[in-house]
């Protein structure tokens, strides 16, 4: 890998050297691992069995976004459709033990763990789904997303890619969250072990996480703490044209622990009076 990691930076600050057959070879390299899971564009840090915060592979990015410059535009026929394009698709599910209905599209480069679901759905290049995980009915994972094990994308959930700047994380949602319908999480946000989000929650940075679950008023931004159940809520703001509300997202509790992982968003936010 450290191999790799030089040839890739090199040709990084010097595009002439893809006329290099190495430099070529090691790009492919680099996307043949992410394809199998085994290299990431970001990694859990773990001490003492617990997850404290993520690294981020520059280099690994820096590989995807050559790989884009070496590959030939190509049309794909599956008729009547035709396609236009430099990627190409995961293909071999069935090997792979992931069940992708139609119309579930993931491109080469994406790692797909056994016993994931797609139902038509789409999850781009770079991007990392772990075991068991159910990406719904029109879902997105962006590129280079790390969604963990035993998530539940629900239906039209966005999650956001990033590939540009490098430095900057994806977006993570770790393992055993539940997504609820139409939510948005860009921008790299974490959403940690087990928590819950309720449909139409939108986080990006600079979104408000406020916990109103106890007597005083927490906020958070960029992060929702392990097993916090979310909704959607919004605040008022002065403007200079006024006051107005802005859009902000409330835990309004934690997943209790009889609540079984698989659970429906409704049951999660039944819990607290919420209907989803």
């Amino acid at each position: 890998m450290q191999e790799l990691k030089l040839l890739i930076e090199e040709a990084w600050k010097d595009r002439a050297l893809l006329k290099d057959r190495r430099y070529t070879d090691a790009i492919e390299s680099v996307i043949a691992s992410l394809d199998k899971g085994n290299l990431r564009t970001a990694q859990p840090v773990i001490i003492d069995s617990v997850v404290t915060e993520w690294q981020v592979n520059e280099w690994v990015k820096q590989a995807v976004l050559l790989y884009f410059g070496i590959r030939k535009m190509t049309t794909y026929h599956l008729p009547p459709f035709e396609f236009y394009d430099k990627m190409m698709l995961k293909t071999n599910y069935a090997e792979l033990g992931v069940r992708a209905v139609p119309h579930a599209i993931a491109r080469y480069g994406a790692f797909l763990g056994r016993n994931v679901v797609l139902m038509p759905s789409y999850v781009n290049i770079g991007a990392y789904v772990g075991e068991g995980t159910m990406i719904d009915t029109w879902a997105t994972v962006g590129s280079c997303a790390q969604i963990g094990a035993d998530v539940h994308l629900s239906g039209g959930v966005g999650i956001g890619g990033v590939l540009e700047p490098l430095q900057a994380s994806p977006v993570i949602i770790e393992d055993g969250c539940f997504i609820g319908s139409r939510a948005i999480v860009v921008e790299g946000v974490r959403v940690k072990k087990e928590a819950v989000l309720g449909a139409n929650v939108v986080l990006t940075q600079s979104t408000r996480i406020i916990d109103v679950s106890g007597e005083e008023v927490k906020e958070y931004k960029g992060e929702v703490p392990e097993r916090s159940v979310v909704i959607p809520g919004s605040f008022s703001k002065k403007f200079p044209a006024g006051e107005y509300q802005v859009s902000c997202a409330l835990i309004i509790g934690k997943r209790k622990e009889s609540t079984d992982l698989k659970t429906s968003l409704n049951h999660a936010l039944r819990d607290f009076n919420v209907s989803a």
